[in-house]
């Protein structure tokens, strides 16, 4: 046991000085010091939106039904997500992607990608135009068919705002039997994936429109992707 005599006073001469010398130096933060992702109008262009066109050839579109898809992103608060980075991406008209790994036997569009990307405005909105995707089979299952989906990824304000999900059309028979869509075992937030005509964004003789609101946070969170 240590006594009280044996304890030595400090050297305080041994210990370095509290307070620098020496001005300080502002290092730059790297990316991976960010709080966030950072995403901008001088990065995404405006044309990237149009699906119908981003990857035509002068004069040409996509072939398909035009189709103006629109939302907001929000968080558990229902409070706007401004600048956050929407993502999307599908088939063709005919269901077909466009990658060399898929092989359904359906035709090609060669004026059309099927991505697209844009930023949220300062009310949290975004808006595409493309054109409604085609439903294509899983042989791996047997005689199943994917119904028409678009694949969404949003990067919000924060790591924590990161949602990957699908987003499907009304009245399709396709849904009962589809087991990405079925994953999501809760009716009210399989509902939550089915976008909503809205006559108000149709572009009158041109295309429809159809929303599709994002939350991505809280109980009332648009599922992930299964």
């Amino acid at each position: 046991m240590t006594t009280q005599a044996q304890v030595k006073k400090r050297d305080w001469t041994l210990h370095p000085k509290a307070a620098t010398t020496q001005p300080l130096v502002p290092i730059k933060h790297t990316l991976s010091e960010l709080t966030g992702p950072v995403f901008g109008h001088n990065t995404v262009k405006k044309m990237e939106s149009d699906l119908t066109k981003n990857a035509a050839k002068k004069g040409k579109e996509a072939i398909g039904e035009r189709m103006i898809l629109t939302g907001r992103v929000t968080d558990e608060a229902n409070r706007p997500v401004p600048g956050a980075l929407v993502e999307i991406w599908q088939t063709n008209a005919a269901g077909l992607y466009g990658h060399k790994g898929d092989q359904h036997d359906a035709p090609v569009d060669p004026n059309f990608y099927g991505t697209g990307r844009c930023v949220t405005d300062s009310d949290g909105n975004y808006r595409f135009v493309t054109i409604r995707p085609g439903a294509y089979p899983i042989t791996r299952l047997g005689n199943r068919w994917r119904p028409a989906h678009i694949h969404y990824s949003i990067n919000g304000g924060s790591f924590a705002q990161r949602l990957v999900t699908q987003c499907y059309f009304p009245g399709d028979p396709l849904q009962e039997a589809d087991f990405v869509f079925q994953a999501v075992t809760n009716k009210a937030a399989r509902d939550r994936l089915i976008v909503e005509y809205a006559p108000e964004y149709s572009v009158m003789g041109f295309a429809a429109g159809y929303r599709f609101d994002i939350v991505l946070r809280g109980q009332n969170a648009t599922p992930m992707e299964q």
